[in-house]
C-alpha cells in the first residue's frame, strides 16, 4: 500500500474476495497519523484484529486517494471502543478530484461505552470518486483520548 502520514493534510473497478474494492491496490492514503502497532492498512485488511489507531490525540482525518474515479454503493465502517466512555463524532466527503471541491456525505455522533462497537453500512450512490475522506472526532469533549477505526471497507 502506498500511503503518505504527516500532521497536514491539504483540504473500472477491481473488487478483491466478497467484491470489496482491493484499498491497497486501488488507492494511495494520505492519514494525519498513526501508531506504528496499529497501521492504517489493519482496519482494510479483512480479519485484522487491530484496526487503525492516531498516533496522537484528537481530531484525525484519512483520505483515500483512488488511481482511477470510483463508483461506489456501500461505506462499512466499524469504529470500537475498549476503555471509556465518549461521543465520538465523524465525517464522510468524497471529491471529484484532489483540486475538486469536497461534498458531505453523512455526519455522525456515536456514544460509546468501554467494550462496546459501532458497525455502520451506508448505501450510497457516488460516481466518479477519485478521493473518499473521512474526519473523526474520537471525542467531542476534548481529552487525551486517540482516534482508532476497526474497519473501512467499499463496494
Amino acid at each position: 500500500m502506498r500511503k503518505r502520514i504527516g500532521s497536514q493534510i491539504l483540504a473500472g473497478q477491481k473488487a478483491e474476495a466478497g467484491g470489496w474494492l482491493n484499498l491497497e491496490q486501488e488507492a494511495e492514503v494520505e492519514v494525519t497519523s498513526e501508531d506504528p502497532k496499529h497501521p492504517i492498512e489493519s482496519a482494510f485488511l479483512p480479519k485484522e484484529p487491530s484496526g487503525w489507531r492516531a498516533g496522537f490525540p484528537g481530531r484525525q482525518c484519512l483520505r483515500l486517494i483512488f488511481d482511477s474515479p470510483q463508483m461506489l454503493r456501500l461505506i462499512h465502517l466499524v469504529f470500537t471502543e475498549e476503555h471509556q466512555a465518549r461521543t465520538q463524532e465523524f465525517v464522510l466527503r468524497w471529491s471529484a478530484g484532489e483540486r475538486e471541491p469536497f461534498r458531505e456525505i453523512l455526519r455522525q455522533q456515536y456514544n460509546f461505552a468501554p467494550g462496546s462497537s459501532e458497525i455502520e453500512d451506508y448505501i450510497v450512490s457516488l460516481e466518479g470518486v477519485k478521493v473518499l475522506e473521512l474526519e473523526i472526532n474520537p471525542s467531542i469533549s476534548g481529552g487525551d483520548i486517540r482516534a482508532t477505526l476497526a474497519e473501512l471497507r467499499l463496494r
